[in-house]
């Protein structure tokens, strides 16, 4: 399956990703992990990403588009891939379909996940992560430390994110429903997106994502 999944920040996409590319045995391609994979590669895609990256400027979509293109067209994508965080605006979605027009192949489904945008915000902004390991994190409300302030696994100090603050939260979801979400009635028109709520249990929204991409599957065939 050719899927693209969609959603505001906070809504568990990364997670959800990882998970549903692991049970539909399809690489996850993620537009930070080709950046990074790029600019420590050398490749020329990734020297040109990261004199964008350095001058503080945006990436242009053609440099994001080629190294999606690229990676699609590895061996392990044959049979299907799963897209997180590309495309980002209509343009890059415009792009996709000429990309997997030229190479005969068509998406199978679009994958909105959907929060409300105060659950969003108080899932980004109650993160607080270890300054000895940043993969220790803990939330104030939803994985409470058992000392405030302090890592359960090796004692560091928590602290919150710069750009986990509510005020940088709500600028990112401004840039998502101006940039992003318009993404998702230019695949409704093509009668690609599939709706699931992104509340609830990890595991629960996993079973809803496959589900619907289950339903997807079988009026296809």
């Amino acid at each position: 399956m050719r899927i693209v999944l969609v959603g505001p920040p906070g809504a568990g996409k990364g997670t959800q990703a990882v998970r549903l590319a692991e049970k539909l045995a399809v690489p996850h391609i993620s537009t930070g992990d080709l950046f990074r994979a790029n600019i420590s590669r050398q490749t020329e895609l990734g020297k040109l990403a990261k004199s964008y990256m350095d001058a503080g400027n945006l990436v242009p979509d053609e440099v994001t588009i080629a190294m999606a293109k690229d990676r699609m067209e590895q061996p392990d994508a044959e049979n299907g891939f799963l897209l997180d965080g590309f495309p980002r605006n209509v343009a890059q979605a415009e792009a996709l379909d000429e990309l997997l027009r030229t190479e005969r192949m068509t998406l199978d489904a679009v994958l909105d996940l959907e929060a409300p945008e105060d659950e969003v915000v108080k899932r980004i902004a109650g993160r607080r992560i270890c300054r000895k390991d940043s993969s220790h994190v803990f939330h104030v409300a939803y994985n409470v430390p058992k000392q405030e302030g302090v890592c359960d696994v090796c004692g560091g100090e928590l602290y919150q994110r710069a750009d986990d603050s509510e005020e940088t939260v709500r600028t990112r979801l401004e840039v998502y429903h101006t940039q992003t979400e318009p993404i998702i009635d230019y695949y409704k028109s093509q009668g690609l997106v599939r709706t699931i709520s992104a509340m609830g249990p990890v595991d629960e929204v996993t079973e809803r994502a496959l589900d619907a991409l289950k339903s997807e599957r079988a009026e296809n065939h």
